[in-house]
């Protein structure tokens, strides 16, 4: 299953951010929140976009697996996930204002692209 494999590295991505947040908590000494420590707040927030944009791209990828769509497809919205999701979170990590942009860019015309196939395969299924 090709959506299991883009799963799996964004999976590996929310690990690395969510390890980032742990070691500035330990190294700040902030149990719980942010402490009021710009950098830890940068990085809950860069862990924090991630966990919110992921799940919908890769229920929309799945979603298009199952739907019939074809590899090539998959594979390029599933690279666009991972790599908006990169950049995105190294730009907001680094205070890289057009890291940042660039990557939601992606990630947006990623979730637009998904949306429209997975409704051109719905369409297609329901009409033919």
């Amino acid at each position: 299953m090709i959506s299991a494999v883009y799963a799996a590295l964004a999976a590996l991505l929310i690990v690395w951010l969510s390890l980032r947040v742990i070691k500035l908590r330990r190294a700040k000494k902030v149990i719980f929140g942010d402490g009021g420590e710009t950098d830890l707040q940068i990085a809950i927030r860069a862990q924090g976009n991630a966990t919110e944009y992921i799940p919908i791209l890769l229920i929309l990828l799945a979603l298009l697996e199952l739907s019939g769509g074809h590899a090539a497809l998959l594979h390029t919205g599933g690279v666009a996930i991972i790599l908006g999701r990169v950049v995105h979170a190294r730009g907001l990590l680094r205070a890289n204002l057009h890291q940042r942009v660039l990557g939601m860019q992606i990630t947006i015309f990623t979730l637009i692209g998904l949306a429209v196939a997975n409704l051109g395969y719905a369409a297609n299924a329901v009409f033919w």
